[in-house]
């Protein structure tokens, strides 16, 4: 047995299916090794931003790690962004990344880079495999520090001797540890702030933002009077109807401020302290109240849902159900305005869908107008690199075949992975794309402003996508999936209604 095969059989043995995979020469014995290992789901990406971006949502939806397989140290950088955003989502990913054999490194070929220096800022494992017999180890160690509570990406560089050496042994990785408990004096101390009568909100993130747990934070919020608010780019929150509808702190810093204006508490429930995305002048980077105190009942690498569940004993607040948000909406008619194409998202979406979000400035009035659509998960972008929407929408399809995906998706940042849409029909994948096609990066308009800029013609130009306009059809098309432009309400509706009720990938481009 090489070491490529011990890798493989490691990665089996241990509950690791699913590979997305952009491969080159260092990782062709893990390649033919695939090839003679029979189980492993095989997900070819042209781009390794849609390797990297499909892994971290393969995690958000399945709940275990997904491989990856990389070329080099440039491959790695390629797909650096989205493992930013999968950092930032607390994703457990298994990282590949092949290498120059041991003995050609000191040669200083091209591709030879500092691939374990690359993965150190979005890694909370690296390691070098030194020979074929430790490459099973290894690759164990690394299957048990992804699955650490919450996750996290262990990256393996696989130098291509190590792969193609005789002499692999298959590792085997311990159980995923349980999560820390929360620390009592933690429970007590939120527990006398929502009594004391003072404005206090709960905020929640990561495992706090799933069904039951949100539940436990209602019964403590209508039990004391306490607000209740999510992350501005959650990893996934589940939502719909018989769920408890949570507002996220708004992206613009305004409205953030706003949102938590008169606050003097803010008890953090699997999330840390929320700030500004960016610097800007003559406004607060924190965005809670200056004499809003801060306090954590539960950090995200905590048992979050087990802290909310014990606050709401301990407080004494009786079981309620979730709100009725009311009856489910009509598909909306009009003129496009993001209410009224959340309206018909709502209308239209099937129970379970998966929503990935990257519907940037478009989006930002979507969630109060989704609350009453069925049960369904919501996953954002948690790192704030564009380009993961579509190969978000792509992993989650993987992991969940038997759900709809409906992949919201800004036109400019559409381009980065534009490469996903050919694995969506190479795979077959469930996915609904809808551009949101406004010709322009709409988000750096506002942004110009907010930073107090006064653009003149280069910088405007800068900004606009319209010369020449990018076609979305012909796009996808060209990628080998079926497309067609919506330019109203009504041309939506039946559009989306057609993608759910076939097999395979579709996408709209909307004019807005």
């Amino acid at each position: 047995m090489n070491g490529a095969e011990s890798l493989v059989h490691t990665l089996l043995n241990n509950g690791i299916d699913t590979v997305f995979a952009n491969p080159g020469t260092s990782e062709m014995h893990f390649v033919a090794a695939l090839d003679r290992i029979p189980g492993m789901h095989c997900v070819l990406c042209l781009d390794e931003g849609v390797v990297t971006g499909a892994a971290d949502a393969y995690w958000r939806v399945a709940g275990k790690p997904a491989a990856t397989l990389l070329h080099c140290g440039p491959g790695l950088a390629n797909g650096l962004s989205n493992l930013h955003n999968a950092m930032r989502a607390r994703s457990g990913i298994v990282n590949i990344v092949g290498d120059q054999a041991t003995y050609h490194r000191p040669l200083d070929a091209p591709l030879t880079a500092d691939t374990a220096g690359w993965a150190r800022p979005v890694s909370g494992f690296v390691r070098a495999a030194a020979t074929a017999a430790r490459v099973g180890a290894d690759a164990a160690a690394a299957i048990e520090a992804a699955r650490t509570y919450p996750g996290q990406i262990a990256t393996l560089i696989l130098p291509a001797d190590t792969a193609w050496d005789d002499g692999g042994i298959p590792g085997v990785a311990a159980a995923p540890a349980a999560p820390p408990a929360v620390n009592a004096k933690a429970i007590e101390t939120a527990a006398n702030l929502l009594r004391s009568g003072e404005p206090v909100a709960l905020f929640l993130g990561a495992h706090a933002l799933f069904e039951a747990a949100m539940l436990d934070a209602y019964r403590i919020a209508e039990h004391t009077g306490a607000k209740l608010r999510a992350l501005v780019a959650p990893a996934r929150i589940e939502r719909g109807r018989g769920r408890v509808p949570v507002m996220r702190v708004p992206y613009p810093i305004d409205q953030a401020l706003e949102s938590l204006a008169g606050l003097k508490h803010l008890i953090l429930v699997g999330a840390v302290e929320p700030v500004a995305f960016f610097a800007y002048p003559n406004k607060p980077g924190h965005l809670r109240p200056e004499d809003c105190s801060v306090h954590v009942l539960a950090r995200p690498d905590e048992d979050a849902p087990a802290a909310l569940a014990a606050l709401a004993e301990a407080l004494g607040a009786p079981k309620i159900s979730a709100p009725d948000p009311g009856p489910r909406p009509a598909p909306a008619t009009g003129k496009i305005t993001p209410e009224k194409f959340a309206q018909s998202l709502a209308a239209l979406m099937p129970e379970h869908a998966i929503i990935t979000d990257e519907a940037i400035s478009f989006g930002r009035g979507f969630f109060p107008h989704t609350f009453a659509a069925p049960k369904h998960d919501w996953m954002q972008l948690t790192g704030g690199a564009i380009g993961d929407g579509m190969p978000m929408a792509t992993g989650a399809a993987v992991a969940a075949p038997g759900r709809r995906v409906i992949a919201l998706q800004a036109d400019g940042s559409a381009m980065y992975t534009l490469a996903a849409l050919w694995t969506q029909a190479r795979e077959k994948l469930n996915v609904t794309t809808i551009i949101l096609s406004n010709r322009k990066y709409a988000i750096l308009l506002g942004e110009l402003a907010n930073v107090g800029a006064n653009p003149g013609r280069t910088a405007l130009s800068m900004m606009d996508l319209s010369n020449p306009d990018l076609d979305w059809t012909k796009l996808a098309n060209g990628m080998g999936v079926e497309a067609a432009r919506a330019e109203n309400l009504d041309e939506l509706n039946d559009l989306l209604a057609a993608s759910i009720a076939r097999a395979g990938p579709f996408l709209i481009e909307l004019m807005i």
